[in-house]
């Protein structure tokens, strides 16, 4: 048997319709269930101060595809459960896969990024900024004992998440650390 996650490419917007189809046909097919371990739409977490309110959304992490585990079996069967996957309304086939090619699985280092982007990992950094702030740029302070004040990017630190801006302060130029959701693009 070859296990691992495999990637199908989907219809955009109909990722989670295909993922519950897939979940059906595990519960109604006992042996497609021993094949189709498991299905996902990947989701990672962004958060996003805007207007001083701190607000998380979700994205998908790879848009138009899917994750299923297969467990497949070495024989030529393995033919019959891609083909159960490929008909479903939406599917358009197996990523690194041709027509008559067995396809392959996602390599562990490639579901280890995705598996760290959901969060499902834990990584040094699990935080996305949902906008990219650079040095010399204006930005406003939105949350914090500085909201309210504007300054300028002096510092970017992406491993902290934080950015350290300076104000002005009593008519002086301070320095303020701050995380990167306290802060927005003017």
């Amino acid at each position: 048997m070859a296990r691992g996650w495999y990637a199908v490419h989907t219809y955009s917007g109909y990722e989670q319709k295909i993922e519950r189809l897939v979940r059906r046909m595990m519960e109604a097919d006992s042996d497609f269930a021993k094949v189709c371990l498991d299905v996902k739409v990947p989701f990672e977490t962004l958060i996003e101060t805007k207007d001083g309110v701190r607000k998380e959304s979700k994205h998908k992490v790879l848009p138009g595809y899917i994750l299923i585990e297969l467990d497949l079996p070495e024989d030529e069967t393995w033919k019959n459960y891609t083909t159960q996957i490929k008909k479903i309304q939406g599917v358009t086939g197996f990523l690194t896969a041709t027509r008559a090619a067995r396809p392959l699985p996602l390599s562990r280092d490639e579901m280890d990024n995705i598996l760290r982007k959901t969060g499902e990992i834990r990584a040094e950094k699990v935080f996305k900024p949902k906008q990219n702030f650079e040095l010399g740029e204006t930005v406003s302070i939105t949350d914090g004992p500085f909201s309210g004040f504007t300054g300028v990017i002096e510092e970017i630190n992406l491993e902290r998440n934080r950015i350290k801006v300076v104000v002005e302060i009593f008519g002086r130029p301070t320095p303020v650390e701050i995380e990167f959701g306290q802060a927005e693009k003017i």
